[in-house]
C-alpha cells in the first residue's frame, strides 16, 4: 500500500472539507498549511516519506492561494536535493465560479510536481457532460489534469454539490491505487 499525503491550505473552509473527502479516498494524512504558509518540520518529513503527494489550494486571482504559494517555494529544499524525484503527485483547487480559472491553478501544480520530477495522476474520470448531467454527478464540471470543485462564495463547505464532494473521495482512491501499483 502506497503512503499518501495531502497537503493544502484552505482559508475559508471549502478546501479543507475537499482535502478530507480526498484523504478519506486515499486512505492518506493531512497535512494543512498554516495561514501564515507554513508546515512543521514533521510536516515536511512526512512529506519525503510520502510515495505520492496531493497539493491542494483555492484557486484566488486566477493562481493559488499565497499561503500554498509559500509553501511551494519552501520546498525548493526538497527540490534541491532531488528529495521529490519519482514520487507521485496529484492536485486539486477549489473556487466559488463552476470555472473560476482552476485550470490554471492545475496547471501550476502540475508544474510545481515537475519541477520536482515527480509524476502526475491526473483525474482518470470521463465528464459528466450530457443533457441529463446535474451537479449531483461525478465529474460535473469536466475536470481531467486534476480535481476542479466548485463552492457557493455565500455558503459554508457543507453546501460544495454533492457531485464535486462523491468526485474528491473517488479522486483520493484513484491516486492511492495508481501509486500502489508501483508501490516495490
Amino acid at each position: 500500500m502506497a503512503k499518501v499525503v495531502v497537503v493544502y491550505h484552505s482559508g475559508y473552509g471549502h478546501t479543507q472539507r475537499i482535502a478530507q473527502e480526498v484523504a478519506a479516498g486515499a486512505d492518506a494524512d493531512l497535512l494543512p498549511i498554516d495561514a501564515d504558509g507554513n508546515l512543521s518540520d514533521a510536516d515536511w518529513a512526512t512529506l519525503g516519506a510520502a510515495d505520492a503527494i496531493i497539493f491542494g489550494t483555492p484557486t484566488y486571482m486566477g493562481g493559488p492561494s499565497w499561503q500554498f504559494k509559500k509553501f511551494a517555494d519552501a520546498s525548493s529544499k526538497a527540490w534541491f536535493t532531488r528529495a521529490w524525484q519519482d514520487k507521485f503527485f496529484a492536485g486539486f483547487s477549489v473556487s466559488a465560479s463552476l470555472n473560476g480559472d482552476k485550470g490554471q491553478t492545475l496547471a501550476y501544480l502540475n508544474t510545481l510536481a515537475s519541477q520536482h520530477g515527480g509524476l502526475w495522476i491526473s483525474l482518470g474520470m470521463m465528464p459528466a457532460n450530457t443533457l441529463a448531467a446535474t451537479r449531483n454527478d461525478v465529474n460535473n464540471l469536466g475536470g481531467s489534469v486534476g480535481l476542479m470543485v466548485q463552492a457557493p462564495s455565500d455558503a459554508g463547505a457543507d453546501k460544495i454539490p454533492q457531485g464535486d464532494v462523491d468526485t474528491a473521495r473517488k479522486f483520493g482512491e484513484r491516486v492511492a491505487a495508481v501509486a500502489g501499483k508501483f508501490k516495490g
